[in-house]
């Protein structure tokens, strides 16, 4: 950031267009610091237009964009440079009174982080920018590039904005109107907003108690646990989020948060402050919960924790552009003078609904009503917490009542730590924290967690305890007993998933999900039941298998109920397969989708290897981007490591393609051929030219069935790209495909855009990204297999799910040879490929 006389010198043309006593804009200082902030503003002066501002050192470079941002490539629009604004214009939405520069209404249209391609200085310089947007409405790579010969000025102020063909990119879709923060218009906003008068009418209507609920008078209302989901339709259901709850409100002009017990949360988390701040009522008290997300949109507790061990100012403004928090609001209690908590919550939806903006930092969590099976089944494919259900007619009342109710997919509760173990090997800080929860009144005893700490995270915590530390376990139950364990006093919750409690009170597969701030020791309270029934249970006749002595447990168990095929009869399959599917699976880490219960019961996604497995089965410590911590993954290099992750109840076998010895460097690419609503016959067409385009260029190509609806394309590497070059590569590909054949095929992100064609995801190329391995099972009915195929066999007679568990076999035998395996060690000619690629585009 540059020194205070730079800063000045910089926005001194802005100053010297304005009268800091005339208007409400900002004039800026040297505290601002929010590194790689865009904006965009609507600005309704002389003529209605919007402004793209890029933060770079210290102030917003700033173009005037008269008919906005687009999505769409083929849409070029003229962006005039205007003078650098300072960065607390970011956060401006007002009106500029009469008599001033630029006088008018001015909404926050957009907000987020800008990324350069390239040096930007030099861009700005040679007159072509490119650079990569992820804001609430605009996403993907755009660049502005410098008009030549047509600057009406000749002063070099003109540019265009394109947007680059991307998967964000759309075409005659319009961008949503409205500002991110209070949901008005620019037109609202100057003449006023009748809706919400309407509104407060409503509202008054109703006759709600007349009292100006302050939000500190609030405590939450909390839901029971049930085991599993129901349809109903006198309830609403709602997802459940990984994050923190909070209440929020707007009182006297300003943004106001508390956690669940209390505490103001307005400095962690400013931008919800801010967006509060700005909501177009005098006074609302509101529940919700704060999340952080991770690249594919779903809540990550582990980046809320970081963002929320953030202090310093500095460091909490750059968080907010670099790992920024959504708040998700689902009740409405207060509203000007009235209480609502006594109204149905039903009406109280409603409301909200007209209230909270469509899109921004403050956000509407959906609802969804009387079909709460549907509603888990779309949750658990999304990989996302679990489910809330809500009774419709239900008033808010403090604390937990049998009208909300939770579940959790993901098994994951708070417990109080109270001791650890030593660190061993090369390991920091501690081994294992020992954990303990209330029950009936006194303090259990849980187990211990040892997985999920990173490096940073394992010293921070050692010091926060050396400072509680204790001479004997406050809690009962089956405490440890030998040496090695230091006991502390019970002042620190975190969060851990685990797959049960055990019948002797034990977790079972802890994982560490992080400190719980946010929670105090009291709030940790279970029953002294196990939460879940056991996920196995030893059977006395299990059959026992060299190598690795894996011993076999429920094998009677159906997990095809439709045909009745059995955990056994997945074993079996494996056992066999293993010839075939372990040259895949050798070297590689693997990710399980487990199914205890069979494909109808509840599943759950898993990484990490827990601390129980046998020393004969391999696992390699590895850094997760998608988790953004150190996962202990399985490694499954032989066929006792196989038959004992299927004994586990693992279905489908997910795999990296790339090898442990070299991480960033895959074996194949991959072009993923999505349906979604179209036909299976267009996706074989696709694949057919994907097939003929790769023949063209010199690329070897492979196909095999997803198992599912799809079918993928590998294309070998031999380790010669990055990550990021078998992504481009695949861009490149998936582009040309839909060019030559654009009436089925796309590479449109978005379902609802898609048209009925086929997607060509290109996406699944990036580093940790995973592919359902070549002969794994798939959980759907009929126990499809995802199957290596020959080109010959890519044809009108192939259908989607052709191979199942119970013919793959007789296929195998009749096979020669796997029609897949070259993709593991052919060495393809990428850089001639390329160069004949750009020809025939």
């Amino acid at each position: 950031m540059p020194r205070g006389d730079q800063l000045s010198g910089r926005l001194e043309r802005y100053r010297g267009m304005r009268d800091a006593d005339q208007t409400p804009e900002p004039f800026g200082g040297e505290s601002a610091h929010r590194p790689g902030l865009f904006v965009v503003q609507q600005h309704a002066a002389r003529h209605l237009h919007f402004d793209l501002r890029l933060e770079h050192n210290g102030v917003l470079w700033s173009w005037a964009v008269p008919k906005g941002p687009s999505l769409d490539p083929a849409q070029k629009h003229l962006a005039v440079r205007v003078e650098d604004h300072p960065v607390e214009y970011a956060d401006f939405e007002g009106i500029i009174p009469e008599g001033n520069y630029g006088a008018g209404a001015v909404i926050l249209w957009d907000l987020g982080r800008w990324i350069p391609v390239e040096d930007p200085e030099e861009g700005i310089e040679r007159g072509k920018l490119l650079f990569d947007l992820e804001g609430f409405k605009l996403g993907g790579r755009f660049t502005l590039v410098r008009t030549r010969g047509r600057d009406r000025n000749g002063d070099g102020r003109e540019w265009l904005l394109i947007k680059k063909p991307d998967a964000w990119a759309e075409t005659d879709v319009p961008l949503a109107d409205g500002s991110i923060l209070s949901g008005l218009s620019v037109t609202e906003l100057r003449d006023g907003a009748p809706r919400f008068d309407t509104l407060a009418r409503e509202i008054e209507a109703r006759e709600p108690r007349r009292h100006r609920l302050a939000i500190d008078a609030v405590k939450p209302m909390l839901a029971e646990p049930i085991a599993e989901a129901f349809d109903d339709p006198d309830w609403l259901f709602e997802v459940k989020y990984d994050g923190y709850r909070m209440l929020g409100a707007r009182d006297d002009g300003k943004g106001v948060l508390r956690t669940r017990n209390g505490r103001p949360a307005e400095t962690r988390f400013p931008e919800i402050a801010h967006a509060l701040s700005r909501l177009p009522v005098d006074h609302v008290v509101l529940d919700g919960e704060i999340v952080a997300t991770d690249r594919e949109g779903r809540p990550d507790f582990g980046r809320l924790q970081r963002r929320a061990m953030l202090d310093r100012p500095r460091d909490i403004a750059r968080a907010r552009v670099e790992n920024p928090v959504r708040y998700f609001v689902f009740d409405l209690l207060a509203f000007g003078p009235f209480d609502l908590r006594a109204l149905p919550l039903r009406q109280r939806r409603a409301w909200l609904e007209a209230l909270i903006p469509a899109q921004g930092p403050v956000r509407l969590a959906p609802s969804f009503a009387a079909e709460g099976t549907r509603v888990l089944a779309q949750i658990e494919q999304l990989g996302l917490e679990g489910l809330v259900a809500k009774r419709a007619d239900a008033a808010y009342r403090a604390g937990r009542s049998a009208d909300w109710r939770k579940l959790r997919l993901l098994q994951a509760d708070d417990f109080v730590v109270v001791g650890f173990t030593a660190p061993r090997g090369g390991r920091t800080g501690f081994g294992a924290l020992h954990l303990a929860s209330h029950v009936d009144g006194e303090l259990r005893y849980f187990g211990r967690v040892g997985t999920g700490f990173g490096e940073e995270e394992l010293t921070r915590l050692r010091a926060d305890l050396d400072a509680l530390r204790v001479d004997a376990p406050p809690c009962t139950g089956r405490v440890p007993e030998t040496r090695g364990h230091t006991w502390v006093r019970p002042e620190l919750v975190g969060e851990v998933r685990f797959a049960e409690v055990t019948s002797d009170g034990l977790l079972r597969q802890p994982s560490w999900l992080g400190l719980r701030n946010d929670k105090s020791p009291g709030e940790c309270v279970r029953s002294g039941d196990a939460a879940l029934p056991a996920l196995e249970a030893p059977s006395p006749a299990a059959a026992t298998v060299t190598p690795g002595d894996v011993r076999f447990t429920n094998l009677e168990k159906v997990f095809w109920p439709e045909s009745g095929a059995t955990k056994g009869d997945l074993i079996d399959y494996y056992r066999k397969v293993g010839p075939w599917i372990l040259p895949y699976l050798r070297d590689r880490p693997l990710v399980m989708t487990r199914y205890p219960d069979g494909i109808e019961g509840k599943s759950f996604f898993q990484k990490d290897a827990p601390e129980w497995v046998p020393d004969w089965v391999r696992t390699e410590q590895m850094w997760s981007e998608h988790a953004e911590r150190e996962v202990n993954y399985f490694v499954c290099d032989d066929l006792a490591s196989l038959l004992y992750v299927a004994n586990m109840g693992t279905i489908p076998l997910h795999v990296w393609s790339s090898r442990v010895a070299d991480l960033q460097r895959p074996d194949w690419c991959i072009l993923d051929l999505d349906p979604k609503g179209a036909d299976f016959s267009d996706v074989v067409a696709v694949a057919k030219v994907v097939h003929a385009l790769c023949e063209e260029i010199g690329l070897p190509s492979f196909p095999k069935t997803s198992g599912s609806t799809g079918l993928h394309v590998l294309v070998p590497l031999g380790g010669q790209l990055g990550y990021e070059q078998s992504r481009m590569l695949a861009e490149l590909l998936a582009r040309v495909v839909v060019q030559r054949l654009p009436e089925r095929a796309t590479v449109t992100r978005r379902v609802r855009s898609r048209e009925g064609k086929v997607y060509v995801d290109f996406l699944q190329n990036g580093h940790g990204r995973l592919l359902v391995g070549p002969f794994s099972v798939r959980p759907l009915p009929g126990a499809p297999v995802s199957m290596p195929l020959r080109w010959d066999e890519v044809n009108g007679r192939l259908r989607a799910q052709r191979y199942t568990m119970s013919n793959a076999l007789a296929r195998l035998r009749r096979l020669s040879e796997d029609p897949l395996a070259a993709v593991l060690h052919t060495t393809a000619d990428v850089t001639g490929a390329l160069a004949r690629l750009a020809e025939v585009r």
